[in-house]
């Protein structure tokens, strides 16, 4: 059961690989659950998926039994609301940069009052074939919340922003965070910095620690600072180095 064990996976710091997908198109769901990735993440923020895209890629992975994360567009509560109910196993929350933010964002993914609306005929609901009970209790086991501290008063707030019922994972984006720290890169002082208060900050709450990478080499380097779930590049970057390496080895022929 990858999808009802992912979240327990997460917390418990095993490593997981995974990866953006910025394709909106439920067949890529089909051929990467066929590889040894723990899960994918649909970016709805940077990418063109829409409703219906994300509604079909999550059922597809609901069909498959693997796990789809949805990075929504923006942490309003119709946002995280539909990515759950078309049957994503958790979200990515972009600019989380206080822990007032972070209780709001864990309301909104959150059945009770003032939190996620309840429907018991969602895909995520099985189609109003599960009882109240059991789907109340089936999401506080399964149900993930990854908040991404991508400025410096996200990292100033790191503590604050673990502490907080209901996030289950702090995501650190080493792109956003290194432009709102002045740099043009990913190298400096402020980020590494950033990167050790912010782990300590999720060991010390029991919560996981992610990550975007360009590669496992350098997931295997940042693991030194608590990460333990990574978001490898993305299927585009796949498909270009794929496709590259194999053009230049054709090329190649005749070469002396």
């Amino acid at each position: 059961m990858q999808i009802a064990g992912f979240r327990q996976r997460l917390l418990s710091r095993m490593p997981l690989a995974g990866t953006f997908l910025k394709t909106p198109a439920y067949q890529l769901i089909e051929v990467l659950a066929q590889s040894e990735l723990d899960f994918v993440c649909l970016d709805a923020e940077h990418a063109p998926f829409d409703r219906s895209a994300i509604d079909a890629c999550c059922a597809m992975g609901r069909a498959l039994d693997f796990p789809v994360l949805v990075r929504v567009g923006d942490s309003s509560a119709r946002e995280i609301l539909q990515s759950l109910d078309c049957g994503a196993v958790g979200i990515v929350v972009p600019h989380v940069d206080s822990a007032g933010k972070a209780a709001d964002v864990a309301r909104a993914a959150r059945f009770g009052r003032g939190g996620r609306g309840y429907a018991g005929s969602s895909r995520w609901a099985g189609y109003a074939t599960q009882s109240m009970p059991d789907l109340l209790a089936r999401s506080q086991d399964e149900t993930v919340v990854i908040a991404q501290i991508e400025e410096p008063e996200g990292v100033d707030a790191s503590e604050a922003i673990a502490a907080t019922d209901g996030i289950d994972a702090l995501f650190l984006g080493p792109a956003d965070l290194s432009v709102g720290y002045g740099h043009d890169n990913q190298t400096s002082d402020e980020l590494f910095a950033a990167m050790e208060r912010v782990g300590k900050a999720a060991e010390a709450a029991g919560k996981a620690y992610v990550s975007w990478v360009a590669n496992a080499q350098k997931a295997q380097e940042w693991s030194a600072y608590g990460m333990s779930c990574f978001f490898i590049s993305s299927e585009h970057a796949w498909m270009r180095s794929g496709a590259t390496a194999e053009a230049r080895g054709v090329h190649e022929i005749g070469k002396p």
